[in-house]
């Protein structure tokens, strides 16, 4: 929403001369949490005795209008900018301060119990917190359903193997999905084991982790206001201060465990894509939807898009994770320095594998068929089931079958019948079904 004055003052201004840099401003999520910790740290600092109740109640009218995203164009200031994110501190103090009128000032007030070292970090972690809950975490479920729906409505299709790329004995494509859908729980498991380092908030330790200029109650206040007021669980103390202020680590681990999803994401796309690909002239054992031309050129082509961008989304998200790793390298003694560049790809990161996560399930998954045809010929002509025969004839034995069969094109059958394979054998051995279900038949 606009807001019809310029509410920032002298620092922000000053920030906005210094840092033209990306035009892409701080995410404004991370705004509203430094906004609804400066509602917290107001009503906190009266509850002890520090603030009066007139400069506490205009506080926390600014504050709540600041993090309903009612002036959400009042924060102009670049991500890359200094890396405490002082800046971005600055200008919501400068806003919420002349949101709430003469008598109030941005540092006295507004920041009373506080520092950029630490309430800005604390508001990157909130931020990162409720993205994942609201957000990731239901799109990943979802899509772990639409996968595990698949491996059941797929159970009994057969289909060739593949390792190397190269045929092998045969599997079901329920088998396969319900590998996918595996991939997708223990991925939504490493992110929410990471959770609760993330819910460590260096809040209370202002400049250095000592606590300088804050009571000693505030932080513990403060977050349980948060949790109670904000509907935002699982907030404690960090085990401590000083390695709270001065690392990023939980933030990094959080990175890392999205980076996994990300590999596994285009895994699974990356099959999907191949599995559907031909019709004619492919693998062609999977039937995508179609969603739209396929070519301005060629008529009737049909593409894998939404695998595609699931693979784009994947790298992206894997390239935040290194400049993360990076940032996150960069604490010097009490304080990380590069904590807006964390705050920028975390938070994008999130976003991407949300929205690719629910757009992969709802408009590629949901729709997929198998191609009945293309699996039974796969599944019919990969020579590897030639290893059934090997307790019956052993491996070297088995091993001259397939050969003579790729080397002649003939049939596997009609060889190992030639090479002295009992008919009978043969067909009690390589019945594709029970192959497929390995020790589980």
């Amino acid at each position: 929403m606009a807001t019809t004055k310029q509410l920032y003052g002298p620092e922000t201004a000053k920030a906005i001369e210094n840092f033209p840099i990306s035009g892409e401003r701080v995410p404004i999520e991370v705004i509203r949490w430094l906004a609804r910790i400066k509602g917290a740290a107001a009503a906190v600092n009266r509850e002890l005795g520090l603030l009066d109740a007139k400069r506490t109640s205009a506080i926390e009218k600014a504050a709540a209008e600041v993090a309903a995203g009612k002036h959400d164009d009042q924060f102009p200031v670049d991500v890359f900018q200094t890396g405490s994110g002082t800046s971005s501190n600055m200008n919501v103090n400068e806003v919420i301060a002349n949101l709430a009128g003469a008598g109030v000032h941005p540092n006295d007030h507004v920041n009373m119990g506080q520092s950029s070292n630490d309430v800005f970090p604390s508001a990157v972690h909130l931020a990162a917190l409720e993205l994942v809950r609201r957000e990731l975490l239901p799109a990943l479920k979802g899509l772990e359903r639409s996968l595990a729906r698949k491996a059941k409505a797929f159970a009994g299709v057969v289909k060739a193997g593949r390792t190397h790329l190269m045929d092998a004995v045969p599997v079901t494509l329920g088998q396969e999905f319900s590998g996918y859908a595996a991939q997708i729980a223990l991925g939504i498991e490493r992110i929410e084991a990471t959770l609760g380092h993330v819910g460590e908030l260096p809040l209370g330790g202002t400049a250095t982790g000592t606590g300088l200029n804050t009571h000693p109650k505030f932080a513990q206040l403060v977050r349980s206001r948060l949790m109670r007021e904000h509907r935002i669980r699982g907030l404690k103390a960090p085990r401590d201060r000083f390695e709270a202020q001065g690392n990023r680590d939980a933030l990094v681990e959080l990175s890392g465990a999205l980076k996994v999803v990300a590999v596994s994401l285009n895994k699974i796309a990356n099959d999907i894509a191949l599995m559907g690909s031909g019709p004619r002239c492919g693998i062609g054992e999977l039937i995508l939807p179609e969603l739209q031309k396929g070519s301005s050129i060629m008529p009737g082509k049909v593409n894998p898009v939404i695998p595609e961008v699931v693979i784009q989304v994947a790298a992206q998200v894997i390239g935040n994770d290194q400049a993360i790793t990076i940032g996150g390298m960069q604490g010097q003694f009490e304080l990380n320095v590069r904590v807006p560049l964390i705050a920028r790809n975390l938070l994008q990161s999130i976003k991407l594998l949300s929205s690719a996560a629910r757009v992969f399930a709802e408009k590629c998954v949901n729709g997929l068929q198998a191609n009945k045809e293309g699996c039974k010929r796969s599944a019919e002509g990969t020579l590897a089931v030639a290893t059934a025969l090997n307790r019956a004839i052993g491996y070297d034995k088995a091993t001259e079958i397939v050969k003579k069969a790729t080397k002649t094109g003939r049939p596997l059958r009609e060889v190992a019948i030639e090479e002295g394979v009992d008919p009978e054998l043969y067909d009690a051995t390589i019945d594709l079904e029970k192959i497929a279900l390995g020790n589980q038949a």
